[in-house]
């Protein structure tokens, strides 16, 4: 079964994919990317079974004919949040104004670029634009690859801070999470898992948003920095 999904949930996801194949004696094929970047493959012509994709994304398929209509389930809820390296200073950023000043005190900063589609670099961007120090921070900003993690560049030094959803900088080993961006600020992004209108096997993909909606996964989403749905 070939399934697309936003990266966000891949540490939920994956480590349940075996227990999933075993369970319904099939292969999971997943593809890994922003919502954005699946979505501009799904409209190209690529098929996929089963997806999980913010609902942005989600809503855009629906509207269009493209998701078998109430077959879409939330999943979890993500957080946008700031991150540093394991064992460095944590900044204040406590309040939009602590917040911009860590920033502007950073000799470095990741987030993913908003051309790659990535929800919390589209977000980020126009919050530094809102705050008035897009210009500052952007130059010094490291993006990472496009469906990369910008916390890679904690562990090496490169970046003092990295702004992502809390899963995308858990999956990155040697990072700590300072905390989610505050007050008025705060950003949850949706995830929904759904049935394509073509999917080759909608029985096996509503097997799949079900395994998802478990209490043991649940837990699991909890335990990797998502609210489940």
């Amino acid at each position: 079964m070939k399934l697309f999904s936003a990266i966000a949930v891949q540490g939920v996801v994956e480590p349940l994919i075996p227990s999933f194949e075993q369970a319904h004696g099939c292969r999971l094929d997943v593809t890994w990317a922003t919502a954005p970047l699946l979505l501009k493959r799904l409209q190209g012509g690529e098929k996929a079974d089963a997806l999980i994709l913010n609902r942005a994304v989600t809503d855009t398929l629906l509207a269009s004919g493209g998701i078998v209509a109430g077959s879409d389930a939330v999943i979890a809820g993500s957080a946008t949040a700031i991150a540093v390296r394991a064992g460095a200073p944590k900044p204040d950023i406590s309040t939009p104004d602590a917040l911009k000043r860590a920033l502007l005190e950073a000799r470095a900063i990741s987030y993913t670029d908003p051309a790659a589609g990535g929800a919390s670099g589209i977000y980020f961007a126009k919050l530094l634009e809102r705050m008035g120090i897009a210009a500052e921070i952007n130059a010094k900003t490291k993006f990472p690859p496009p469906s990369g993690y910008s916390g890679m560049f904690l562990p090496t030094g490169e970046a003092d801070l990295a702004v992502q959803q809390v899963p995308e900088l858990l999956h990155v080993p040697g990072v700590e999470i300072v905390g989610p961006l505050p007050g008025a600020l705060h950003m949850v992004t949706v995830f929904v898992a759904a049935i394509p209108a073509d999917s080759a096997q909608p029985v096996l993909a509503r097997a799949l948003i079900e395994s998802l909606r478990t209490p043991e996964a649940k837990a699991l989403f909890r335990a990797r920095g998502l609210e489940p749905g």
